[in-house]
C-alpha cells in the first residue's frame, strides 16, 4: 500500500538514526499498521507479528504504565491478555514501571529504562521487543534508541496512532486486538510445529 523507499529495520543503524517520519514513513489510517515503514492492512501486520515473535530466539514484551498500573477495569483486563499473549508466545516480561532516568542504577534483568532501553536488549541478548501500554512520547525515543543501538527487531502495539520509528507497529489496540493476536500466534505456533 505504501512505497516509501526508506525501510525501517533493525539496526544498529548509528548514534544518531534519522527519525522514520522524518525520512517520510506516514502513520496509518485506522484498520491499517505499520511494517518496516511500509503501510499494510492490519491483518497482514498481525501475520507478521505473530511471525517475527515465534522466530525469536529471545521475544520481550514490554509493558509501560498504561497498563501497569491498575487504575481501571480495562487496563486490567487489557494487562491480563498482555500476560495471556506473553505466555502463547513463549515471551518473557520486563515491565517499564516508569520513566524517571535510573542510568547506572537500572537492573536490565528487573526492568527496562526507556532513558537507555539499549542496555537491557545487550544484557538480556533480546532480539525481537513489544510496547505495550507505553505513552506514546517515551515509546517514540525509546524506539528510535533501540534502532540506533541495536539489531533488535521492535514491535509497537499502541492504543493510538502507531509508532514509525517500530518495525510493525499496530495502532488503536484495545482489548479485542490483542485477543485476536493471541489467537493468531496460537494458529501460527502450531504451523510452525
Amino acid at each position: 500500500m505504501s512505497n516509501n523507499l526508506y525501510r525501517v529495520q533493525a539496526g544498529p543503524e548509528g548514534y544518531l538514526p534519522p527519525a522514520a517520519a522524518h525520512m517520510g514513513i506516514e502513520l496509518p489510517e485506522k484498520g491499517n499498521a505499520l511494517v518496516e515503514g511500509s503501510i499494510v492492512l492490519e491483518d497482514e501486520a498481525m501475520q507478521k507479528i505473530a511471525e517475527k515473535i515465534l522466530m525469536a530466539k529471545n521475544p520481550v514484551f514490554f509493558p509501560g504504565p498504561l497498563i501497569l498500573w491498575a487504575w481501571n477495569e480495562k487496563v486490567i483486563a487489557k494487562a491480563t491478555a498482555v500476560n495471556e499473549l506473553a505466555k502463547t508466545s513463549g515471551a518473557r516480561i520486563i515491565p517499564m514501571p516508569d520513566y524517571r532516568p535510573k542510568y547506572p542504577m537500572i537492573n536490565p534483568e528487573v526492568e527496562i529504562n526507556p532513558n537507555h532501553p539499549n542496555l537491557t536488549i545487550w544484557h538480556n541478548k533480546i532480539d525481537v521487543c513489544v510496547f505495550v501500554g507505553v505513552h506514546c512520547h517515551y515509546a517514540n525515543v525509546a524506539l528510535k534508541l533501540i534502532r540506533g543501538g541495536t539489531d533488535c527487531y521492535t514491535i509497537a502495539l499502541c492504543g493510538e496512532a502507531g509508532h514509525e520509528d517500530a518495525m510493525i507497529s499496530l495502532r488503536d489496540v484495545n482489548l479485542d486486538t490483542l485477543k485476536k493476536l493471541n489467537e493468531i500466534i496460537k494458529v501460527k505456533r502450531e504451523e510452525l510445529k
